[in-house]
């Protein structure tokens, strides 16, 4: 099992308070010496303040902020999770995916998915109903961009146009799909090397337009479908990144409970077909996250 930390999201609100003069590099290197291998960002760049007020969070740029992090540290691995592709042209995430694979050292993961957050969609004047068919385009038009090729595509078509220097990683940077739904085990299973479902009430689920998954039997027949098909199309499995179920615990601030739930359990969740564990401490300042990373350093990554 590896282990993905999740830049804390009550931070980026308090940044100036929270970071005691740090930089985002610092904190990423932090996490790269507790002995995780992945550092991710999500990302809102206008969210609207009814859904601030009801749970919702900012986050800084993905990519502005995983390159300060890339440059701070040497083995960690840099991703967004995720990146909601509709929000800007497939061209431009593509050459900031390549630039950053390649300035990182070939470290970046690029996860990415529709998206559900209307009001944004809106605010930035991006096209919502159809967010799904741009996803699965963009996706194909940044595959060509990363192989020097044109991309024949009804919305994102060009030809003539080259995007250099190219990607450190071959074939571009991994790319990983957020979402429960359908279309997304579908992207898994066609086009993609992870997936990142998301725990779910009925109530989120509602909320971020997701299929709901309460469990982890439930978990682990979604997954072992994904592979079978997977295989059938003469592909491995699939990495899996999972927010263990028990993360609601990590909303007190305080790890150890999190940490002693869920060691118990993580034998189950590679079981179910997870290979990386997602973890956003509730850190109220980076000396909590200090000590937040100390407590999960001691009781899940080396216990």
């Amino acid at each position: 099992m590896r282990y993905n930390l999740m830049f804390p999201m009550r931070a980026v609100k308090h940044w100036n308070r929270w970071c005691e003069g740090a930089g985002i590099g610092e904190v990423a290197r932090l996490v790269e010496e507790a002995g995780f291998e992945g550092f991710s960002m999500s990302e809102h760049p206008y969210p609207d303040k009814e859904w601030l007020a009801n749970g919702g969070h900012h986050a800084f740029d993905p990519f502005v902020s995983l390159s300060f992090a890339a440059a701070a540290t040497t083995r960690i691995r840099l991703m967004t999770y995720l990146l909601v592709s509709g929000y800007r042209n497939p061209y431009l995430t593509a050459k900031a995916a390549a630039s950053l694979d390649l300035l990182s050292g070939g470290r970046f993961t690029l996860g990415t998915g529709a998206g559900y957050l209307k009001s944004e969609f809106k605010a930035l004047g991006a096209d919502f109903d159809r967010r799904g068919a741009l996803l699965d385009e963009a996706i194909a038009a940044w595959k060509a961009t990363w192989a020097g090729v044109d991309h024949d595509g009804p919305e994102f078509g060009v030809s003539g146009h080259v995007a250099l220097p190219p990607p450190l990683t071959v074939d571009g940077p991994p790319l990983w799909i957020g979402g429960n739904g359908k279309a997304a085990q579908r992207r898994v299973v066609e086009v993609a090397d992870g997936w990142m479902p998301m725990a779910a009430s009925g109530e989120m689920a509602a909320i971020t337009r997701a299929r709901p998954l309460e469990d982890v039997d439930t978990l682990g027949e979604w997954i072992g479908t994904v592979n079978q098909r997977r295989a059938e199309a003469g592909r491995g499995p699939a990495d899996v990144a999972f927010v263990p179920f028990e993360a609601d615990l990590l909303e007190s601030g305080d790890c150890s409970a999190f940490c002693a739930a869920v060691q118990p359990r993580l034998e189950g969740y590679a079981d179910a077909g997870v290979t990386w564990i997602t973890i956003e401490p509730a850190s109220r300042s980076l000396t909590d996250f200090r000590a937040d990373l100390d407590v999960v350093e001691s009781q899940l990554l080396h216990p």
